[in-house]
């Protein structure tokens, strides 16, 4: 990957953030959502194998795709965005980083994704959905963090149906969601043939409840869960600093 610097892509109002990995940097805008440790923790979680191809449904500002560019030798990776202004912003992210032969953003619609990219099959789907029910505590449902946050635009129903359309035989679906919503989650995956294998549940602290739980399926899978050790985010000392 050439190291050339591409300033005339960051517009007024965006920075750039270092993300840590490989020189790999992230066009963001602070007045709209940004990612969280959530997407890191999906890239880190998400297998992907020498030669396959990933969709990133809901890809935001394309950080999954891009961190998972840096961190598996997946041959091509494809980001969903609905929102034209975010996506553009993703592209410009792929130009920066020069993964453009490696990385397509696309915008449209998740509830269309089969249609899309009929007759793709990809081998892997990624997704950090929005994790509240479109009614739970609504201000503004065109803003784009509630857009991100809220299921304004697409719901868990469209999400699994697109990916159960669009994933090969056997293939790979990764998720991360809120804990209160897996009873609903693991039905619904099972409906749409996509078999739950594997949860990893994340705590913020030791002995706090999960805030977070990471989910992978398989497409036409049989029934057999794995539940991985928690991740602890934080640990308390005895000097009140955490680390």
């Amino acid at each position: 990957m050439t190291n050339k610097k591409r300033p005339d892509l960051i517009r007024e109002g965006e920075r750039l953030d270092d993300l840590q990995l490989g020189g790999l940097e992230l066009i963001q805008n602070p007045g709209q959502f940004c990612f969280g440790v959530d997407a890191v923790l999906l890239s880190d979680f998400a297998r992907v194998k020498p030669g396959e191809t990933v969709l990133d449904m809901g890809t935001g500002n394309g950080i999954i795709p891009i961190l998972l560019s840096a961190k598996t030798e997946g041959k091509h990776f494809t980001g969903l965005e609905i929102q034209k202004d975010t996506a553009e912003m993703a592209r410009r992210s792929v130009l920066y980083n020069h993964l453009e032969d490696r990385i397509d953003i696309v915008t449209g619609d998740i509830k269309e994704a089969a249609e899309i990219f009929r007759p793709a099959f990809f081998d892997v789907i990624t997704t950090n959905p929005p994790y509240m029910l479109a009614q739970h505590g609504l201000t503004n449902s065109a803003d784009t963090k509630t857009i991100a946050r809220h299921e304004v635009l697409c719901s868990l129903d469209d999400i699994l149906r697109e990916s159960m359309r669009l994933l090969q035989d056997k293939g790979r679906f990764y998720m991360i969601h809120r804990p209160f919503r897996l009873a609903e989650i693991l039905i619904k995956m099972n409906a749409y043939k996509i078999e739950a294998k594997r949860l990893q549940f994340v705590h913020p602290y030791i002995d706090k409840e999960p805030t977070m739980v990471l989910i992978e399926g398989v497409r036409g899978a049989r029934s057999r869960v794995t539940v991985e050790p928690p991740i602890i985010m934080y640990e308390r000392f005895k000097d009140g600093i955490e680390r």
